[in-house]
């Protein structure tokens, strides 16, 4: 068997990923140094790594053989699926960092929104195309989307809030490029504002309501003349308040701080990110030769861009950039050659998904946007996360090959 006839599908988007893989393999093996610490072994994190980047590789490949009409069979399992995880993980999760995302099946550890976000995209896509109409959507595409999409994202939302505004934006991509009425997406803008108001105006009635009070409230009261304590637990759902409340303090009250005052115990992420940057001294130090990795929490997942920059420098970091900027473009492209609406909905969301959230992760890294603790899509060091991810890509590339042979018969056509 041929390479050309195993990777099959748009070459540049093959090009992506390969550029992707191989930057991954080595910043990761750069940002590592806390695991190879913990772990007494050297190699054992790459390792790990690599081995999943492989996986996902023969994932896309597998999933790219798959013609895009048999997707929308998969459909109605996916979303049983993703709801069941979603109440799963809410109820029984495991926390990492204060947050219950995570469920571990068969030894593996993985987050569901990772599949919940591909299912609504699909989803999305489908109710797109059902709905076109000469002059756009009909009016009731907009009704179905939000029925699906708004308890998808309140279930992810509870414990994973960046997540559900990521899986938001996309939709709300995905419609205006569907053309939906315009009439419609004035009132969800609207709504969303009015949303945002209230939210922030209860994350800071709530948690400050978690912050003045531990896991456990303590209460005395003297009965026969001794003191007796009764222990209430706070309610569950306080618990990322805080959080959120000051993550939205760091970023609104900012000021500026001389570097004598700065307290690296309290705002270490952001510090050493900083740090990083600035130490990259515009060319970077060269691959392997990061400082801050030893000193940067998640510097090998939700802050590896700034390991990127410190290491590659600005040359470097504007080539991941521009890797994401030109899946976005083959996307587009790809959509545009596409006979029908379903497929070229799916390449777009899948697209626009990778994109957007790798944008949130560099601006975090950077200082522009606040914490959120998404990784960068196939850079970041991931459980299944790389693996799904490469699973979008292979549906991606599957929906390029029928995409091209219908660009062939036109060419055909106009010879």
């Amino acid at each position: 068997m041929k390479i050309g006839n195993l990777f099959k599908g748009d070459k540049v988007i093959w090009m992506v990923l390969m550029f992707l893989c191989i930057i991954s393999i080595v910043e990761v093996f750069s940002a590592s140094s806390t695991l190879t610490y913990k772990s007494q072994n050297y190699l054992g994190p790459i390792w790990g790594h690599t081995w999943k980047i492989g996986v996902g590789v023969a994932a896309a490949i597998l999933i790219l053989n798959v013609p895009c009409r048999f997707f929308k069979l998969a459909t109605p399992a996916l979303l049983l699926i993703s709801v069941i995880m979603l109440l799963w993980v809410l109820f029984f999760g495991e926390k990492t960092n204060d947050a219950g995302r995570w469920i571990s099946l068969f030894g593996l550890k993985f987050q569901p929104s990772e599949i919940a976000k591909g299912t609504l995209v699909l989803v999305t896509a489908q109710i797109l195309s059902a709905t076109q109409r000469e002059d756009g959507a009909d009016k009731r595409a907009f009704k179905y989307i939000l029925i699906v999409v708004i308890p998808f994202c309140l279930l992810i939302g509870v414990e994973n809030l960046s997540t559900a505004a990521l899986i938001f934006a996309v939709i709300y991509l995905m419609m205006f490029i569907g053309r939906v009425p315009m009439v419609q997406l004035g009132k969800l803008t609207a709504g969303a504002a009015l949303v945002v108001f209230l939210f922030i105006g209860s994350v800071y009635l709530l948690g400050s309501m978690d912050q003045n009070s531990s896991s456990e409230t303590q209460t005395e009261a003297i009965v026969n003349g001794e003191v007796k304590k009764d222990t209430k637990k706070s309610p569950s759902f306080l618990h990322r308040f805080g959080t959120w409340k000051n993550r939205i303090d760091k970023k609104l009250n900012s000021k500026h701080v001389a570097p004598e005052d700065y307290d690296l115990d309290k705002d270490a992420q952001v510090a050493h990110a900083n740090i990083a940057i600035v130490g990259s001294n515009i060319i970077g130090k060269g691959p392997g030769k990061s400082v801050e990795r030893d000193f940067l929490p998640q510097a090998f997942s939700d802050f590896i861009y700034v390991i990127i920059i410190e290491e590659l420098g600005i040359i470097g970091a504007a080539f991941v950039v521009f890797l994401y900027i030109v899946l976005l473009y083959r996307a587009a492209r790809i959509a545009s050659r596409c006979e029908n609406n379903f497929p070229a909905f799916l390449v777009m969301g899948l697209a626009l998904m990778l994109v957007i959230q790798a944008t949130f992760n560099m601006l975090v890294a950077v200082g522009i946007a606040p914490v959120t603790g998404q990784p960068l899509p196939l850079i970041s060091r991931g459980g299944t996360s790389t693996i799904i991810n490469c699973i979008y890509i292979g549906a991606m590339l599957s929906v390029s090959r029928s995409a091209k042979k219908r660009g062939q018969k036109m060419a055909i056509k106009e010879i």
